[in-house]
């Protein structure tokens, strides 16, 4: 089954606004479709005229991608991957953020695009924190010295019984995260982002994941255009072009 998000970042070609872009993340818990919903969002962004850059983590540029494999790679029925310590976990899963944040998010923002990122920093504070007891504080610490401090403007939480999101995952799709991990573990990880949402308020949109997906799709563009103003061309679905009509500027993906 191909990764849509397997090479990033993905960049539109038409020109941009000298000004910082706008940083938004999709998080929440396994099978909510936050990689689904990441790519419909840069495609409707892209309708509505702006500059976007897609990517995730751990991953979206070659070291990250190298550590993804480390981190999420399942083994198999004979060898199954062992689990690192959380604290192990966590400095994999920040290099990977750092390398992203100086090699594609910071240079996206300062040309002024819009990045959408599937899963950022909330999730080792929702994974190695709160579901396998690695201090927050120290987390967080980490955390910053990683991104130097970038916050996303806007965070998506994507929420959903965890039993749903896991039953969602077909075979090839499967991580040593469902493989490995009981459903208890996953129950923290929810609960974890709920109440990293409900510190940030702000930052954070909570939204039902299981809606049908448009519906879910819908109320995702409308938070974005509530939220951020200078997005507020995402919001509803794009027209048809005319026959006569240029066609929208091929999306350049380099790996």
């Amino acid at each position: 089954m191909a990764d849509p998000l397997r090479y990033t970042p993905s960049v539109t070609t038409r020109p941009v606004p000298a000004l910082r872009g706008s940083f938004i993340t999709l998080e929440g818990p396994e099978g909510s479709g936050k990689t689904s919903h990441a790519e419909a969002l840069r495609a409707r962004l892209t309708d509505a005229g702006f500059a976007v850059t897609l990517t995730r983590e751990p991953g979206g540029t070659p070291t990250g991608e190298r550590i993804r494999t480390i981190l999420l790679h399942p083994g198999t029925a004979e060898s199954p991957a062992a689990h690192p310590d959380p604290r192990t976990e966590a400095l994999l899963f920040d290099a990977a953020r750092a390398q992203l944040v100086a090699e594609v998010i910071n240079p996206a923002l300062a040309r002024g695009e819009v990045v959408v990122c599937a899963r950022f920093a909330d999730s080792t504070l929702a994974y190695q924190g709160y579901g396998a007891g690695a201090p927050l504080d120290a987390l967080r610490t980490l955390e910053r010295f990683a991104t130097d401090g970038l916050r996303p403007d806007l965070t998506i939480l994507l929420d959903l019984p965890p039993e749903l999101g896991l039953a969602r995952k077909s075979a090839d799709e499967t991580t040593r995260f469902e493989a490995g991990f009981d459903l208890a573990f996953h129950e923290r990880v929810r609960a974890g982002f709920l109440a990293l949402a409900e510190a940030e308020p702000d930052r954070f949109a909570v939204i039902d994941a299981s809606a049908p997906f448009d519906d879910v799709f819908d109320t995702i563009t409308a938070t974005v255009a509530d939220r951020l103003p200078e997005l507020s061309a995402v919001r509803g679905r794009p027209r048809e072009a005319a026959a006569d009509e240029p066609s929208a500027p091929p999306v350049r993906i380099s790996r």
